[in-house]
């Protein structure tokens, strides 16, 4: 067995434990230092956040470089950027040679992915505890001085056209994504896909790029985020080694503040003759994730759609019928929330029907109490989810990560959890009629 699969064979082993304990070893952190896990949090002089969180039980350590920067930072015509950058943060630096990030941590046993959202863009990986300083070294030295050349760029691009093709080859729907986008967040920074439009990427130059690293990519703009078997004092030593001397950013320019809707329903309806089957993308405006409304909004979200006993796939799946495919969440963008809905229906008569059903179920749940039981399965299935986004050294360093980008802050963290556990089924009824309402509805309808 290589050292792949050994070091995936101890992450299923330690996601299992944590699995099968984590409730038990949250309570005693919250009993002794009430928090989920030990944290340590610090900022070097440059403005790089650090956070560290210690865990022995397997000799493995996990690295996550968060930056503050994602899609929504991207000007009109020049969708793509913050996409081409994740994956050119992988074509070599100063001190490191093209896709030689790669070989050096699968050579050690490890593993790394990336992934770029609206508002955050993420590097990751996992390696035996006694690679930190290599992979300290590997971030440092592509956040100081990435290779950026007409070369290397032409070959990403080239790369993202291609990936952008495969999309919409093999997801039909995919188109329709978008244009509810379009439709469901207020204006082109929050709406444009992540991957960028194909017009754009072609027409992105070396100085497009070389700009927007410029501007984003910097350590006053990243959080460095490691969980795992370290020594709190020696990983210190090495993130100053590596990192303290990388110049701090200047001048970031804010996120553009969302045009926000007229309060009215947008209901579209598009005919495309590439989709095997009708749909719709129904969607609701909801609470900001920085307010207290949130909690149960989040909760409302197991409550129709998480799991075969939630109300919509027991509706839609399992007793009409109406609907061959059925997904949705709460979605984040920065300050903004969406519960979106997807879904396939077999025929037309199917999707009206399908539609009728899930305006019933969230006018039930606005009329009258859910049961206890129902409001208790709801929020445990919540809480394994909740706690599995620490279960391991990976899971934690992302968790960690996200969090601080998200609210500036750990402090949260103490009592998120218990918050969302209180709940009540008052908070349900309440939060349904205010923002549920026919005002705040988004539907394309794709025939």
């Amino acid at each position: 067995m290589n050292k792949v699969s050994l070091l995936k064979n101890k992450l299923l082993i330690l996601s299992l434990s944590l699995f099968l304990f984590g409730w038990y070893s949250y309570s005693q952190a919250q009993d002794e230092k009430n928090l989920p896990f030990p944290i340590t949090l610090f900022k070097l002089k440059n403005g790089l956040q650090v956070i560290l969180s210690e865990d022995s039980s397997l000799p493995l350590v996990s690295v996550v470089v968060a930056y503050n920067v994602g899609s929504m930072y991207e000007e009109p015509g020049k969708t793509g950027l913050a996409y081409l950058l994740e994956n050119l943060m992988f074509q070599g630096s100063e001190n490191v040679s093209r896709m030689q990030h790669y070989s050096i941590i699968h050579n050690a046993g490890g593993e790394l992915n990336a992934a770029t959202s609206a508002d955050k863009t993420i590097f990751f990986q996992t390696v035996p505890s006694n690679q930190l300083a290599r992979v300290l070294w590997l971030e440092s030295d592509r956040m100081m001085s990435l290779e950026i050349n007409d070369l290397n760029v032409q070959q990403v691009k080239d790369i993202l056209i291609e990936e952008i093709h495969h999309r919409k080859a093999t997801n039909p729907y995919l188109e329709s994504y978008y244009r509810f986008d379009q439709f469901i967040y207020p204006d082109f920074f929050y709406s444009h896909p992540v991957i960028g439009n194909e017009s754009d990427l072609i027409n992105i130059t070396v100085e497009d790029v070389k700009k927007f690293y410029s501007t984003f990519y910097k350590p006053n703009n990243a959080v460095l985020s490691i969980a795992g078997n370290i020594n709190k004092k020696k990983a210190e030593e090495e993130i100053r080694k590596y990192f303290e001397t990388i110049p701090e950013g200047q001048n970031f320019p804010p996120v553009t503040s969302p045009k926000l809707p007229e309060r009215k329903p947008i209901i579209r309806t598009h005919k495309d003759p590439s989709v095997p089957s009708p749909g719709f993308h129904l969607g609701y405006r909801m609470a900001s994730p920085s307010t207290d409304d949130f909690y149960p909004l989040r909760i409302i979200e197991y409550i129709l759609l998480h799991g075969k006993t939630s109300r919509l796939y027991k509706r839609l799946i399992k007793r009409d019928r109406t609907a061959s495919h059925l997904s949705g969440s709460i979605e984040i963008r920065k300050n903004l929330a969406r519960l979106k809905i997807f879904v396939v229906c077999g025929n037309t008569t199917m999707m009206e029907r399908s539609k009728r059903a899930i305006i019933s179920e969230i006018n039930r749940l606005k009329m009258s109490l859910i049961s206890e039981k129902e409001l208790q399965k709801s929020k445990n299935l919540f809480k394994m989810d909740y706690i599995n986004q620490y279960a391991t050294s990976g899971d934690k360093a992302r968790f960690l990560a996200e969090s601080f980008l998200s609210k500036k802050s750990l402090d949260h963290l103490a009592n998120e959890l218990k918050k969302y556990l209180a709940v009540t089924r008052g908070d349900i009824i309440g939060i349904m009629r205010k923002y549920f309402t026919h005002e705040s509805i988004t539907l394309n309808i794709i025939k």
